[in-house]
């Protein structure tokens, strides 16, 4: 897998298109906390670390990330779309001075930032720029 941060954005579209309530992601300690931001931004409802016996019977775990879904009252996800921006053979990257409103406030972009994964207004509050990592609205 070239891209993990991607695969688990697809991971979490693909759960949507089909009303899971949860999807297991593989654990790595950016995707934590990018999912920490989605989390304290109302993206999605939680989030637990899991660790399950892998399936080559050797006793061995993994550590898994479970991610709990949001739903409105009519049944649409709370995310209507969420995008990666900065890939692997395209990095993008913001000054403090560059950051705006994304869709108008109702959007949010998380970015890689000095001071570790931050949203767009925790970074331009705290005057940083950085990497953007994906948008999601």
């Amino acid at each position: 897998m070239t891209d993990p941060i991607a695969d688990m954005l697809t991971r979490i579209r693909n759960a949507q298109a089909v009303k899971k309530k949860t999807v297991l992601i593989p654990y790595s300690k950016i995707k934590l906390e990018i999912l920490d931001v989605l989390l304290d931004n109302g993206f999605i409802e939680g989030l637990e670390k899991v660790k399950r016996r892998a399936k080559n019977n050797r006793g061995t775990s993994q550590k898994f990330i479970e991610v709990i879904l949001k739903y409105d009252k009519k049944g649409q996800p709370r995310i209507s779309e969420i995008k990666r921006v900065s890939k692997p053979s395209k990095r993008v990257f913001v000054k403090e001075k560059d950051i705006w409103p994304f869709k108008k406030g109702l959007g949010l972009k998380i970015l890689s930032t000095s001071k570790g994964i931050l949203s767009d207004l925790e970074a331009k509050k705290l005057k940083l720029g950085g990497e953007v990592l994906l948008e999601i609205w």
